[in-house]
This record gives structure tokens, sequence and C-alpha cells, in this order.
């Protein structure tokens, strides 16, 4: 068969350690341990230059291989991501060859397909903005999480104002977690469109409000709010990333 390259590696990542296997001619091979902590992986990379290494891969596990990827890729050694269910559906593989070599010798005959893995200007913007939208979503949940205690309390505050995030609503609820219980009191808080139903209004936020309910409303809104922060401080610094990595 083909040797496609004379001199490669098959690394085989896991949480704590990893066995890379090197082809350093056609047929003479090593097979070295090593832990997942940025020491070896720096061993590895030293490694794999001493042997000329024409390209490395490792199966695209968990989030493991990410920081090997990434020291691989700043000090310039040929890395590719391989995907698992590729690598096992390649028939010809004996039963006591490990998995570092099978890579290996797959990489070494060209019988692998490189996953496509963005550059890392992508990577660093993608996990950037995956953080942003996990953050989003929490605080959708902590406002739902609001809605409940008040719904708890019978205040009916998200029947009358569409989103009780705005400052209407936020408003409304610093009051009450002030202790403010006075619907009338309540609802002249009010700014907008929504004072054109008060009425309606001061019967919906009409409640019964207790000592730890104030409490629970108090802890989701301090944590709402730091969430609130924290997306505006995400958008800036995704903007700057971009502008950095455009050069603008």
């Amino acid at each position: 068969m083909e040797v496609l390259y004379k001199r490669c590696c098959g690394i085989d990542i896991h949480k704590n350690m990893m066995v890379a296997c090197v082809f350093t001619s056609v047929r003479k091979k090593e097979v070295r341990q090593f832990s997942t902590m940025t020491e070896d992986i720096l061993q590895l990379v030293s490694w794999l230059k001493e042997t000329d290494c024409e390209m490395a891969a490792m199966e695209s596990t968990g989030s493991y291989w990410k920081p090997v990827y990434n020291i691989l890729e700043e000090e310039h050694i040929p890395i590719m991501i391989v995907n698992a269910q590729h690598i096992k559906g390649v028939p010809g593989r004996k039963a006591d060859v490990k998995d570092a070599e099978w890579i290996a010798d797959l990489v070494r005959h060209g019988l692998v397909k490189a996953s496509y893995i963005p550059n890392r200007e992508q990577r660093e913007l993608r996990e950037m903005t995956r953080y942003r939208q996990e953050m989003i979503e929490e605080h959708a949940r902590e406002l739902n999480r609001i809605q409940a205690v008040l719904e708890g309390c019978n205040i009916k505050l998200g029947s009358v104002i569409t989103d009780i995030s705005g400052k209407s609503g936020m408003a409304i609820l610093k009051a009450i977690i002030s202790g403010e219980t006075d619907p009338i009191v309540l609802s002249e808080l009010a700014e907008g469109r929504a004072r054109n139903k008060l009425q309606e209004m001061r019967r919906a936020l009409q409640g019964r409000v207790l000592e730890h309910q104030q409490k629970m409303l108090e802890h989701q809104l301090v944590h709402m709010e730091s969430l609130t922060s924290l997306i505006s401080d995400l958008d800036e610094d995704i903007k700057k990333n971009r502008h950095y990595k455009l050069g603008c």
C-alpha cells in the first residue's frame, strides 16, 4: 500500500493521559505515553520535532483534543482531527493494535480524512459567542424564576406588562423587593403604554408577598442584573475581538 507520510504520528487522547505512536520510517515505529499536562504536551511537541513528523492526527474525543491541538498548532506541527466513527469504520485492523498505532498507520497511508477545524480566530470568536448565548439563556431562565415567585405571591405582573425585564417591570419589581405592597403606589411606577391600563394593573399587583419570597426575588434580581452586565461586557469583547482580527 502506498505510503503518504513516512514520518507521522497517531495520538490517542484521554482526559488525563495520551498515547502517541510515531512512525520514523516506513517500518519503524515508537510508542510513548504522556499526561495531558502542558509540560507533557510540550514534550510531545519536542519529540515530534525531533522525528521531523510530517503529519499528526487524533480523534475528536470530547473537548480533550482542544488544548493539545492548540499547542501543536502554535508550534507549527501539522495536525489533523479525525472522526472517531470513520477511524472505526476502516477495515483491516488487527485485534492487538492499539488506537494510537492504528491512527498513525491510517495517517501514513492517507486513509483518514481531516475534519474541518476553523482557524484560531474563528474558534476564539465561537467560544465567546457560545458562552454569550449560554448567558442569554440563563438570563431568560432567571427571569422565568422571578415570574414564578411573583405568581406564588399572586402578583400577576406578567399579565399586564409584556416584558417584566423592561423599565416599568423592573421599577415595580424593585419596589416590591423594597417592601412596597400598595398596588396603587406600585402601578404609578409604570411608564409609557403600561399606564394605559392602570386599573387592571392595580388588580394584578394586589398580592401577598411573604418574607422568604421577598428575599428570593432580591437574590434573583441581583443574579439577573449581573447576567445583564456580563452579556453587555461579552458584546464589547466580541466586537473588539472581531475588529482586532479583521485589522480594523
